[in-house]
């Protein structure tokens, strides 16, 4: 099961990589594609705040890359929890507010995470 957990722990950070290259750097070209019930001229508009938004996510993919450097298995753990954690209710909000898909993308990912290191 720790091999399974540190494998979705990356594979969680890796997303928070990408969602902060997508936020920070991209949110006016693909933006519109991905969040399409968005008007088009909103994404220039908000700019900003998604690149703050994205800042954010890489601190979240910063932490799950940390929990997996973490020599003490205790603290690696709980590191890690922590994080996941903090994905998934992120992932929650973001469905209820943004698009309904982040559910899947996000929390699913996380509380599978979750789970595994709880086993």
């Amino acid at each position: 099961m720790e091999i399974a957990a540190k494998v979705v722990i990356g594979l969680v950070a890796c997303l928070h990589l990408y969602i902060m290259w997508f936020e920070m750097f991209a949110w006016e070209s693909r933006g519109p594609k991905v969040f399409r019930n968005f008007s088009k001229d909103l994404f220039p508009q908000t700019k900003a705040m998604a690149a703050n938004q994205g800042l954010y996510n890489g601190f979240l993919a910063a932490g799950l890359i940390w929990s997996l450097f973490i020599q003490n298995v205790v603290w690696s753990e709980r590191v890690a929890l922590f994080f996941l954690i903090c994905v998934a209710v992120a992932g929650v909000y973001g469905a209820m507010t943004a698009a309904k898909k982040i559910i899947f993308v996000q929390t699913v990912p996380a509380v599978i995470g979750i789970v595994l290191l709880l086993l």
